[in-house]
Protein backbone atom coordinates (compact mmCIF):
# COMPACT_ATOMS: atom_id res chain seq x y z
CA UNK A 1 0.00 0.00 0.00
CA UNK A 2 3.07 2.55 0.78
CA UNK A 3 3.88 2.28 -2.89
CA UNK A 4 0.86 3.33 -4.69
CA UNK A 5 2.32 7.07 -3.78
CA UNK A 6 5.61 6.90 -5.26
CA UNK A 7 4.01 5.13 -8.45
CA UNK A 8 2.03 7.80 -9.12
CA UNK A 9 4.63 10.23 -8.77
CA UNK A 10 6.95 8.05 -10.97
CA UNK A 11 4.01 8.36 -13.76
CA UNK A 12 3.60 12.00 -12.82
CA UNK A 13 7.37 12.50 -13.47
CA UNK A 14 7.63 10.34 -16.71
CA UNK A 15 4.41 12.46 -18.26
CA UNK A 16 5.91 15.60 -17.06
CA UNK A 17 9.21 14.13 -19.28
CA UNK A 18 7.83 12.10 -21.95
CA UNK A 19 4.29 13.13 -22.16
CA UNK A 20 3.95 15.06 -25.18
CA UNK A 21 6.48 14.67 -28.95
CA UNK A 22 8.95 16.76 -29.55
CA UNK A 23 8.10 19.98 -32.18
CA UNK A 24 8.25 18.48 -35.76
CA UNK A 25 11.70 19.64 -37.73
CA UNK A 26 10.56 20.57 -41.44
CA UNK A 27 12.30 18.62 -44.22
CA UNK A 28 13.69 22.08 -45.65
CA UNK A 29 15.35 22.86 -41.97
CA UNK A 30 17.31 19.09 -42.10
CA UNK A 31 18.94 19.75 -45.71
CA UNK A 32 21.06 21.91 -46.88
CA UNK A 33 21.77 22.72 -50.24
CA UNK A 34 25.57 23.08 -51.31
CA UNK A 35 26.56 23.83 -55.06
CA UNK A 36 29.26 21.51 -56.20
CA UNK A 37 32.27 22.60 -57.08
CA UNK A 38 32.45 22.60 -60.93
CA UNK A 39 34.14 19.69 -63.09
CA UNK A 40 36.72 20.92 -65.47
CA UNK A 41 36.96 19.26 -68.84
CA UNK A 42 40.51 18.01 -68.17
CA UNK A 43 40.88 14.18 -66.99
CA UNK A 44 41.92 14.41 -63.75
CA UNK A 45 42.88 10.62 -62.91
CA UNK A 46 46.22 10.74 -61.14
CA UNK A 47 47.73 6.71 -61.26
CA UNK A 48 49.99 7.93 -57.82
CA UNK A 49 46.50 8.73 -56.16
CA UNK A 50 44.55 5.81 -57.11
CA UNK A 51 45.07 4.05 -54.09
CA UNK A 52 43.13 6.71 -52.07
CA UNK A 53 40.05 5.24 -53.63
CA UNK A 54 40.41 1.82 -52.44
CA UNK A 55 41.87 -1.15 -50.96
CA UNK A 56 41.30 -4.79 -52.45
CA UNK A 57 43.85 -7.64 -50.60
CA UNK A 58 43.87 -9.09 -53.81
CA UNK A 59 46.02 -6.22 -54.85
CA UNK A 60 47.96 -5.73 -52.71
CA UNK A 61 49.17 -9.29 -52.37
CA UNK A 62 50.07 -8.92 -56.08
CA UNK A 63 47.46 -11.66 -57.06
Amino acid sequence: MGREPASDTAAAARQARYGKLPERIRFADMAEEVEAAPRSGVNTYDPEGSWKNYSCLALDLGL
